[in-house]
């Protein structure tokens, strides 16, 4: 499985941001996948997660601000990221599991990180 990341980049606090993530597999509709971030220094966290079914779940300092969504016609899911904050400053990582489970806990595959940076 092979996933590639695009759409990060420099924008303003209170702007907004959309990530893509293309998914290189024949199966891509029976894969949970995720958005996780890393900020300088800290820990690698999950932000979304979308399951094969659609069901979704964020943590809640992205709540109501962020949406991931997934286009099973694309093999593609998106996390579009509104009213972003300093605090959103790291590079993003697209993940894929075959579980909804294991997404948010230990993807198996990922891919290579996109930065997105946002200035005060």
């Amino acid at each position: 499985v092979r996933l590639v990341e695009s759409g990060g980049g420099l924008v303003q606090a209170g702007g907004s941001l959309r990530l893509s993530c293309l998914v290189s597999v024949f199966t891509f509709e029976d894969y949970a996948m995720g958005w996780y971030r890393q900020a300088p220094g800290k820990q690698r966290e999950l932000v979304a997660a979308i399951a094969s079914g659609g069901n979704t779940n964020y943590i809640d300092s992205v709540m109501g601000r962020f949406t991931i969504s997934r286009d099973n016609a694309k093999n593609t899911v998106y996390l579009q990221m509104n009213s972003l904050k300093a605090e959103d400053t790291a590079v993003y990582y697209c993940a894929a599991a075959r579980l909804m489970m294991q997404v948010t806990t230990a993807p198996t595959s990922w891919g290579q990180g996109t930065q997105v940076t946002v200035s005060l």
